[in-house]
């Protein structure tokens, strides 16, 4: 071995490389949210961020939340109306757009007239409100991975009684 190769070997042991072969995940239907299915790709401890791959049905929404920690998405295919969309004032977000949601950012909810998948990362927290602004709850990424064991419990459970 070299001694780059010794030295890069070394610097890298400190650190973890992720890899997520995400075909091989599967969809898990959000709890709380109709319509709503979602792969969690990696949370951070370290610095509270999540990302996650969504998937709304047409006619589907988000509930009105603030973000806690700036937010940014990027569009695989379909249509987000974000605070009710261009012809309201908000934003219509189509596959190939990419969009930053800074903290303390509200959102209405943000609705899908199309079947829509999605890559969604939050750089911390992200707070549900009602339209008192009363807070509903609060989805971190200890939530994320609290929802994703649940829904894989859930998927796994028919598998597990057959």
């Amino acid at each position: 071995m070299t001694d780059k190769a010794v030295r890069d070997a070394q610097n890298n042991a400190m650190f973890k490389d992720m890899y997520v072969h995400v075909d091989a995940m599967p969809w898990i239907p959000h709890p709380v949210v109709p319509g709503t299915h979602f792969k969690v790709l990696r949370t951070s401890a370290e610095t509270g961020a999540w990302t996650v791959l969504f998937k709304n049905a047409k006619g589907s929404s988000v509930p009105r939340h603030e973000h806690l920690g700036a937010g940014e998405y990027f569009m695989l295919s379909g249509k987000a109306e974000v605070r009710g969309g261009a012809h309201e004032g908000g934003i219509t977000a189509y596959a190939g757009d990419y969009g930053y949601e800074p903290s303390g950012a509200i959102h209405d909810t943000t609705c899908f007239p199309e079947d829509t998948v999605y890559l969604f990362t939050n750089h911390g927290p992200i707070k549900f409100i009602d339209d008192d602004d009363n807070t509903l709850f609060v989805l971190d990424w200890r939530g994320v991975r609290a929802l994703e064991a649940q829904g894989l419990e859930k998927l796994a459970a028919p598998i597990a009684a057959e």
